[in-house]
């Protein structure tokens, strides 16, 4: 997993509520055996139409947002059932930060696993980012957003901020600790009777 320390992009406004795991990528995607190759899946039945098409109304489509890392989305964002796909999908896709009023618990806990940063921010100031259409910087270190007018705090768990600064996935966090579970190991051995 990279580390995440800074970024400055412009954001895209993902102005709906309840965006659930499904819409971030649908289940007839969820073939693949690896994390990569689910961006092109990512908001499939929005951005494309029957014909798979790309649709000229959904945000993603626009060419201003084609080298945007920011999502900004509306309340309760990666709701519905835990896969971790939708994760996979917002990070194939390019995203490294989602920005939120609110997540469902699964889904904010699978972002810090696989390195993508969420952030809950308060409804007024998700409204006020959304209409940003300059860089916006977004800096986990301190943990505070730059927008071209102010500097917006936002709050995270120590751990959690390490996890993703540091770049550790799960493996890596028991690693850490391998000289100690290896004198347990150790210790705990039974003796053979023979």
């Amino acid at each position: 997993m990279q580390s995440f320390k800074k970024i400055k992009t412009i954001i895209t406004p993902l102005d709906k509520v309840n965006v659930d795991t499904d819409q971030i990528v649908p289940k007839q995607f969820l073939k693949l055996v690896q994390k990569s190759g689910f961006g092109k899946f990512l908001f499939y039945n929005w951005r494309y139409n029957d014909q798979e098409q790309l649709k000229s109304d959904f945000v993603l489509n626009e060419s201003k947002y084609k080298n945007s890392k920011i999502l900004v989305a509306g309340d309760n964002f990666g709701c519905g059932s835990s896969r971790e796909h939708a994760v996979w999908a917002l990070l194939d896709y390019g995203f490294s930060v989602v920005i939120a009023p609110s997540f469902a618990d699964i889904f904010y806990s699978n972002c810090f696993k696989n390195g993508l940063l969420p952030i809950v921010l308060d409804e007024k100031t998700i409204e006020k980012l959304q209409l940003e259409t300059g860089d916006v910087e977004v800096d986990l270190e301190n943990q505070i957003i730059k927008t071209n007018s102010k500097t917006i705090p936002f709050d995270i768990d120590s751990h959690k901020k390490k996890i993703l600064l540091e770049g550790l996935d799960d493996i890596a966090q028991t690693l850490f600790y391998e000289k100690k579970i290896t004198e347990f190991e150790n210790q705990s051995k039974i003796p053979s009777v023979l």
